[in-house]
């Protein structure tokens, strides 16, 4: 285990964990054409493809003009496509390709697999209770952010 302070916060430690389970990912899957900031938008569209940009920029929480960037970039890499919207021309729908649907098979294993390799030797009762300790942390922020 390595030593990290006694002092140091823990917000600290949390994000620089979050840090580095998304670089782990990130080098998983950037053979895949897959970059940074991309995975959620991926696996949004395969709950759902179809979605509106706007649609899109709600759930992965961006603003929109970030996800427009974001799809032009996965449309060069064939990862996703656009088609205007059958019933209102003024929307933009944004579907996954052949190759977007299989990348993202890749893209969940390799989450599946960073999680493996992260929550290694936690007995089910701390996982349990580390994922109630997460969402008591984000019951007390979501009482102070009425965005929420």
């Amino acid at each position: 285990m390595s030593q990290q302070p006694q002092n140091e916060p823990l917000t600290h430690m949390m994000s620089h964990l979050l840090k580095m389970h998304r670089r782990t990912i990130d080098q998983i899957i950037h053979s895949y054409d897959v970059y940074p900031g991309q995975p959620p938008l991926l696996l949004s569209l395969s709950v759902e493809d179809g979605l509106s940009q706007s649609e899109l920029a709600a759930r992965i929480h961006n603003k929109p003009a970030t996800l427009t960037v974001m799809v032009d970039r996965m449309e060069k890499t064939g990862l996703v496509e656009r088609r205007p919207d059958p019933h209102d021309q003024r929307v933009t729908r944004v579907y996954l390709t052949d190759k977007g649907r299989e990348v993202t098979v890749h893209v969940k294993e390799a989450i599946q697999a960073t999680d493996e390799q992260t929550f290694a030797h936690f007995l089910p009762e701390e996982l349990l209770l580390f994922r109630r300790l997460l969402l008591q942390m984000q019951d007390n922020l979501r009482l102070k952010d009425p965005q929420n």
